[in-house]
């Protein structure tokens, strides 16, 4: 195994640079596994209750199941695999050219896809972040990541220019490639359009792809840089429909990328990958007006309800914008097991890169689990408090 740190070294704002090749990569879940925990505990996976995911809590909406219902019958038929009904629904939604959309099955299919194309040699990507990012760029030999890690001090925010001072041609590393995850996943924390598209430009002119996932932007859609994507031919924006439509069984993600890279990725991406029931149950997901708006207003209320908890508790989070929390507590990997067996799955974050075992993440769900994990939270840390732990 490779040393974790080839060249380290901390500037003096206090963001530390990591330089590495081929790092072992953290774990590929976006949460935790709830199968083999129900197995474990031998109960019913419907009885784990699942705070490791932030999928929207009000499930799967109901013009969403009737137009799956509605097109059971089709799944002799092979899907398309262009996904063109889809591909229109989603560039007249957003208001750009569907030559420019490519479908996915996930996001992470595309992720994949990206590194498998493009071929990057030095990749920038903070850290904590999602870990797909390394473990798809690792499948090139040729590929070296350099971590630009976030602080706890500064709420694990990325300061834009710091970032843009590793993407000038006075830098030595020349990177090709970008990551960012905006709202990051696990800090929740949202890199604002215009500091976005301020990192996109001397990338551009690095001729250095940036890729911005969005796959929690939904809950800020005004922050959103899919539309400067055709103007900027360095520039990739991922989404996906698992975290706001809860889609996440029929795994259907999206990406908007410059129209010159469409043909070369299409030629490596395997065919059908996107099945005929994810396709329509997207489509009907985009047009759901009813179910966004009940969406936002009950994220936004449990997650006043979460906060307030936190604080009485004492309890440090992270402030999020989107539909999870990062919480830091000294004993958090006692309660991650304590949870656990008592069939509450939490994420553990001890695997991120930049994170350790006093992190968790936990997902905003409805009113009634989350007063199940406050009350068992509150009881453990009473216990820890009075010796009983």
């Amino acid at each position: 195994m490779l040393p974790e740190a080839v060249i380290e070294y901390t500037k003096c704002t206090g963001y530390k640079m990591t330089e590495a090749i081929l790092i072992d990569s953290n774990s590929s879940w976006q949460g935790e596994n709830i199968y083999r925990l129900a197995e474990e505990l031998k109960i019913q996976e419907r009885k784990v209750i699942d705070f490791s995911t932030p999928v929207n809590p009000l499930g799967v909406s109901k013009k969403v199941k009737a137009e799956i219902r509605k097109h059971v019958k089709y799944l002799h038929n092979y899907p398309d695999p262009e996904a063109k009904r889809l591909t229109r629904r989603l560039a007249q939604y957003h208001g750009i050219n569907p030559e420019t959309i490519l479908c996915g099955n996930g996001s992470t299919e595309l992720i994949y896809l990206i590194t498998m194309v493009l071929k990057p040699q030095r990749v920038l990507i903070p850290a904590p972040t999602f870990s797909e990012y390394e473990r798809a760029c690792k499948t090139s030999d040729k590929s070296h990541i350099t971590s630009f890690k976030l602080i706890k001090e500064n709420n694990f925010d990325i300061d834009p220019d710091e970032f843009i001072s590793l993407l000038t041609p006075h830098s030595s590393l020349n990177f090709d490639m970008v990551f960012l995850c905006n709202p990051n996943n696990p800090t929740g924390r949202l890199l604002r359009r215009e500091d976005v598209k301020k990192i996109a430009d001397p990338a551009r002119e690095m001729k250095c792809y940036l890729v911005v996932d969005e796959a929690f932007i939904d809950f800020s859609p005004d922050e959103s840089i899919i539309k400067d994507v055709e103007n900027n031919p360095y520039l990739i924006m991922l989404r996906t429909m698992t975290n706001f439509y809860a889609l996440s069984g029929l795994r259907i993600g999206y990406g908007v990328f410059p129209q010159h890279l469409i043909a070369r990725l299409k030629e490596y991406k395997e065919p059908w990958t996107v099945n005929s029931l994810a396709q329509r149950a997207a489509v009907a997901a985009i047009k759901d007006k009813v179910y966004k708006g009940e969406t936002c207003r009950l994220i936004n209320e449990e997650k006043r309800f979460l906060e307030k908890s936190f604080m009485k508790m004492g309890v440090e989070f992270f402030p999020s914008n989107a539909n999870f929390y990062l919480l830091k507590i000294k004993s958090a990997h006692e309660i991650y097991h304590h949870l656990k067996r008592k069939g509450i799955l939490v994420r553990d974050c001890s695997n991120f890169r930049g994170l350790d075992n006093t992190y968790l993440r936990i997902a905003v769900k409805l009113h009634k689990e989350n007063t199940i994990l406050i009350k068992e939270l509150t009881e453990i840390l009473r216990k820890q408090n009075t010796t009983e732990w």
